[in-house]
């Protein structure tokens, strides 16, 4: 029997916290947004509000009716939903695991959530649903839209149950748990690399593939392979043109793989300085997206990339010292997409930047992107234009919009690509007055 102990309530709001990845600061600054005017004035500092929210969690002291009403407008829950539930065993298993509680994931009229709590006591109890559960679990998290080392926190402990459950399962379920774990694996490592940790993005892909190849599962192993090769902050040039070459040498690769998989070989040779080979991988992967997609399994299809393509061929250019090619695409990129400039200008300034986001109602100049890719982007436009000589305000407003975004969303890529951005001197700080 799962026990805890700290009382349900309590419990139930830090999975729910947690389930949002928010921090206990993040929490105490989403009560200050929610609270009116007059309320807000009397409330404690962040500090304090975090503190207040460790001793609600902790079971020290439970909140006055305020702050529960505060709490609720924060969640947008009911009281009973914030701090009972319909399910006490539920949260049980959730506070001990770490596993994220994501509301709304499974029907009421399905166990899901039960079954799942059942195996974390007797893992010779996981079956096809629990692997369900846990794919559906997995793909919840990776749509919230927030800093990537918080992403990584929430997979973590999905990546551990999983690997649990998986040597007491039935050999197939057991294979469809291998399957998972190395998709929750190769995620973790992309996140990683967003988050600036090199050596961490590398040690999970290498589990990403190791858990494919256990499985005996070839396809899956290619997914993985492309996208080491996207790693190449983290891994260097060399290494990620030979996870593209390996993945393509494989028995089993879909169109969409070899596609994504000479984009990231051609960036590796566009970072070496090899130009006609990072020509060459641009050419051979700008087949038609409608060709790319037929015949593909849907569980084989690559997740959207950091990265569009536009974005990492204009990238390429740059890398080359072409950077007036690279604000060509941008130029034709943006004409396209009709979203204007990646900075909403008007007389107040810069539009303002909700947390994880874009501007706000947009996903980025690129359509609906995480926010820590959006500011990559941005600054890989930035980049382009400094280096090109071409509008040097223009520049300078992408910086720090891709600046300000970044330090918003845990983007360390966007702040490692800002570091390398030079803008050309201020014409005007050069006029000389003459009387």
């Amino acid at each position: 029997m799962i026990t805890i102990d700290v009382p349900i309530w309590a419990a139930r709001l830090r999975v729910l916290r947690e389930s949002r990845l928010w921090s206990r600061e993040g929490l105490g600054r989403r009560l200050r947004q929610v609270a009116a005017e007059d309320e807000r004035d009397r409330l404690p500092s962040p500090a304090v509000l975090a503190e207040d929210v460790r001793q609600w969690e902790d079971g020290e002291r439970r909140p006055g009716e305020a702050e529960a009403d505060l709490l609720c407008r924060a969640f947008g829950m009911p009281e009973r939903g914030l701090f009972a539930g319909e399910r006490s065993g539920t949260t049980l298993w959730h506070h001990l695991t770490r596993i994220p509680l994501v509301p709304g994931l499974v029907s009421e009229d399905e166990d899901e959530e039960e079954r799942t709590g059942r195996a974390i006591e007797r893992p010779d109890r996981v079956d096809e649903a629990t692997a369900r559960y846990f794919e559906a679990l997995a793909d919840a998290v990776s749509r919230i839209d927030r800093a990537p080392s918080a992403l990584v926190a929430a997979l973590r402990p999905v990546f551990a149950a999983i690997e649990g459950f998986r040597r007491d399962a039935r050999p197939a379920v057991r294979r469809s748990l291998l399957a998972l774990a190395s998709r929750d694996a190769e995620l973790i490592s992309r996140m990683q690399h967003e988050a600036g940790n090199a050596r961490g993005a590398r040690e999970w892909s290498d589990r990403a593939i190791g858990e494919a190849r256990e499985g005996a599962d070839t396809l899956l192993e290619t997914y993985a392979l492309v996208q080491r090769a996207g790693l190449v902050d983290a891994t260097g040039p060399r290494e990620a043109v030979e996870a593209a070459l390996s993945a393509r040498e494989r028995g089993r690769i879909t169109a969409g793989m070899a596609a994504a998989s000479r984009r990231y070989e051609a960036r590796g040779h566009a970072i070496a300085g090899e130009e006609d080979l990072c020509h060459r991988c641009l050419e051979e992967s700008a087949s038609p997206p409608e060709q790319r997609e037929q015949g593909e399994d849907v569980r084989y299809r690559l997740d959207v990339p950091a990265e569009p393509e536009a974005v990492l061929c204009a990238g390429c250019l740059v890398d080359l010292g072409r950077p007036a090619g690279a604000v060509e695409i941008f130029e034709l990129r943006t004409a396209a997409s009709g979203a204007g400039s990646a900075l909403r200008e008007g007389a107040g300034g810069p539009e303002r930047v909700e947390e994880g986001r874009g501007p706000v109602g947009e996903g980025g100049p690129y359509g609906p992107e995480p926010g820590y890719a959006t500011a990559f982007a941005t600054a890989r436009m930035a980049h382009a234009y400094a280096e090109a000589h071409e509008q040097r305000d223009r520049a300078a407003a992408l910086a720090r919009e891709a600046l300000a975004l970044a330090r918003r969303t845990g983007a360390a890529r966007a702040l490692r690509e800002l570091a390398m951005l030079h803008l050309p001197p201020d014409p005007s700080a050069r006029r000389r007055i003459l009387l």
